[in-house]
């Protein structure tokens, strides 16, 4: 593997590694705060974090040793309505800046592993900001969302509200590999 792409990898994974930490102590703290439904979002979206770092961690496959990585992320435990504006602007920065530049070198140094697991994460980090905007809304106004269940799917960490799709459309993965948060 080229050593940029590989680079980028570490990198994500990194990322991708502590959102999923932070979502999960964020939405514990949406829990303390009397939001279940934005708790439950929380942790699907954790779950999802944890789907992309395990898929750029097997992209690297037997890449054995230590390794510096640069891995940006939002630090801190506020306000439920703070953590959703740090969640909305770490997924804003991955789908803006970070996923479409490690796209792109993957697909110039034709890393077909990596660039399908940026594509993955890319695309269901898109789904990621929207529930955490729609959450954002309703705890500023002192609500708490109104959220079906959430479902995500196990291959590339889609996630969707209500029904698990019949086939996931971003990786093709049927509705068995989804896995509900409800």
């Amino acid at each position: 593997m080229h050593e940029m792409t590989a680079a980028n990898l570490r990198n994500a994974y990194g990322g991708e590694s502590m959102a999923h930490m932070r979502y999960r102590t964020w939405g514990d703290k949406a829990e303390q705060d009397g939001y279940p439904n934005t708790a439950r979002m929380f942790r699907a979206i954790h779950f999802a974090e944890q789907i992309h770092a395990n898929n750029h961690f097997r992209e690297l496959k037997d890449m054995v040793g230590g390794f510096g990585c640069n891995s940006g992320a939002i630090f801190g435990l506020g306000s439920t309505s703070q953590n959703l504006q740090g969640g909305i602007d770490g997924e804003t920065f991955e789908i803006n800046e970070m996923y479409p530049t490690y796209l792109e070198t993957a697909k110039f140094q034709g890393e077909k592993g990596a660039q399908r697991s940026f594509f993955y994460a890319l695309s269901s980090e898109k789904t990621h900001a929207a529930f955490f905007q729609k959450a954002k809304a309703s705890v500023d106004s002192g609500k708490d969302v109104k959220l079906g269940p959430m479902q995500i799917c196990t291959v590339c960490g889609y996630t969707v509200e209500g029904d698990a799709p019949d086939k996931c459309p971003i990786c093709g993965a049927k509705k068995e590999k989804f896995r509900a948060f409800a």
